[in-house]
């Protein structure tokens, strides 16, 4: 099993140090990736289910995750979740492969529909369409990453008689984890995605999601081009014991991402609560030791 960790460019990382110095910390001390989640715009006043109050600091990902690829030499790097709905696929495709090959083919996409209503509207998405332009989002980004001569035509985005390099490193385009909790989030995993992204689930909850991915796969069959579907989870926000994460491992959770403290989420870029978070990280790696595989 691999080990992650969430959270660079957000709150009190949201500055150059802070994403520099976590991801170095996390290569060094031999994590396999960092992930980052979008939110383009908080809803203000804050009211549920919004995440996070209005005024928190968040990196876009892209942009955090290039920063990252820049001082990481092996560190995959994971946009999750992106708010496909938010996006247009071809500029999406375009960055990511951007991302993919300046870092040597080190990108993983988490992608997903949105939970909150207002980010939706701010944009001008219909919020009620937003799992199936989700859908038509993946097969246009494929066509993109995949096709000599790429060219669409769903019911939210056509086209034809185009073409944009470079090409993400693998041939079959940026690998894509689906997230949600929903019947249709996790048919989108199973049908179009290489992978499953579980956020802040304990280990009940982890079977259960897990047994019902099994299920969909053999009733709805996976395409062989997606090979078997990768599962990442991020446990409940917090410290993690090599016991638990054992029994993820058992469940057959391919990779637990970490996600440190929700507080360090708020507010902006601050040396003193960067502080935890790295100490966090010299915790972890003792604990999870054998999963990792440090650099020295």
């Amino acid at each position: 099993m691999k080990i992650g960790w969430d959270g660079i460019g957000v709150g009190a990382l949201a500055d150059k140090s802070g994403v520099v110095e976590v991801v170095e910390a996390l290569e060094l001390a031999g994590f396999e990736s960092v992930w980052l989640g979008e939110h383009p715009v908080l809803v203000d006043p804050q009211q549920p289910p919004s995440p996070v109050e209005p005024t928190a600091n968040l990196i876009d990902p892209i942009v955090a995750l290039a920063t990252a690829a820049a001082v990481t030499d092996r560190l995959i790097l994971g946009a999750g979740v992106l708010l496909l709905p938010l996006h247009e696929p071809l500029t999406l495709a375009k960055q990511l492969s951007s991302l993919d090959y300046l870092s040597g083919g080190r990108v993983i996409a988490g992608v997903g529909v949105g939970y909150v209503r207002g980010e939706s509207d701010a944009i001008g998405v219909d919020f009620a369409t937003r799992g199936r332009r989700a859908d038509d989002c993946i097969d246009a980004m494929r066509a993109m990453w995949t096709q000599d001569h790429p060219a669409h035509d769903g019911p939210f985005f056509r086209f034809a008689g185009i073409q944009s390099y470079p090409r993400p490193v693998r041939s079959t385009g940026v690998p894509l984890h689906g997230a949600g909790m929903s019947a249709a989030g996790r048919t989108r995993a199973v049908c179009r995605c290489e992978g499953w992204y579980g956020v802040f689930m304990d280990l009940e909850a982890t079977h259960k999601a897990l047994e019902e991915l099994r299920q969909l796969v053999d009733q709805l069959g996976r395409p062989a081009a997606l090979g078997p579907l990768e599962v990442t989870i991020m446990p409940p926000a917090g410290p993690i014991d090599a016991d638990t994460a054992r029994h993820y491992e058992d469940l057959g959770v391919d990779r637990l991402v970490l996600n440190h403290n929700a507080e360090n989420a708020s507010g902006g870029a601050s040396d003193v609560r960067r502080r935890p978070v790295l100490e966090a990280i010299e915790r972890a790696a003792e604990i999870l030791s054998p999963w990792l595989d440090p650099t020295s």
